[in-house]
């Protein structure tokens, strides 16, 4: 396997790691899409949680701006050239509890539709040694940059929305050997030397 690409965090504050490919490959339960590597950062509060846990939360969907970390800053995680954007794919409720169940049944449908629609809204960031890195389901309307820019590392990008393939507010994130993801092929990816586990919450400052 070749060596990770380093990245930087694409955030600052406290997000979650969930299906990190620390702890499992493919990491999100299938290599489809290039996705082997890929790992998702859910935006947390001081306390470390996203939205308080309620009755409602379990019997029905909830709007994605009642998260805390829906609109936080997405930002590049390293130097390069953007390469592709799309930016109108709406952000839908969320769902957790007995929603989460429902939705998870949509999933196939989703797949058939292909990678866009599982991304909702994304960048895809060439960096100047040849892979490409994508940052999936930004909130609609918030890419602030476009194909051909020139980005440095900690450059804004757009804001974390629920966009695409998503239960919840979060950033997915995942490197490739090309931008056109249909044939791209999987490359493993780390922060500063590291990937972070399950459960384990980054704290970018």
């Amino acid at each position: 396997m070749r060596e990770p690409i380093d990245l930087s965090y694409p955030f600052r504050g406290r997000w979650l790691t969930q299906n990190s490919p620390a702890d499992r490959v493919p990491s999100h339960g299938t290599t489809l899409f290039a996705t082997s590597y890929a790992i998702d950062f859910v935006p947390v509060d001081d306390d470390g949680r996203t939205a308080p846990i309620t009755l409602t939360t379990l019997l029905r969907p909830e709007p994605a701006d009642r998260f805390p970390g829906f609109g936080r800053p997405v930002l590049a995680p390293a130097s390069g050239t953007v390469v592709a954007v799309h930016d109108q794919a709406p952000d839908h409720d969320a769902f957790r509890g007995l929603p989460s169940v429902g939705y998870a049944l949509t999933q196939r449908r989703r797949a058939e539709a292909g990678w866009e629609a599982l991304a909702g809204n994304h960048v895809l960031i060439a960096l100047p040694e040849g892979p490409v890195v994508a940052l999936c389901h930004l909130q609609r309307g918030s890419v602030q940059v476009a194909p051909g820019q020139q980005v440095p590392v900690g450059e804004p990008l757009g804001r974390c929305g629920n966009s695409g393939n998503s239960t919840e507010p979060h950033v997915h994130l995942q490197a490739i050997d090309q931008p056109d993801v249909r044939r791209a092929a999987a490359l493993p990816l780390a922060f500063a030397g590291r990937l972070p586990r399950n459960g384990e919450i980054v704290d970018a400052g």
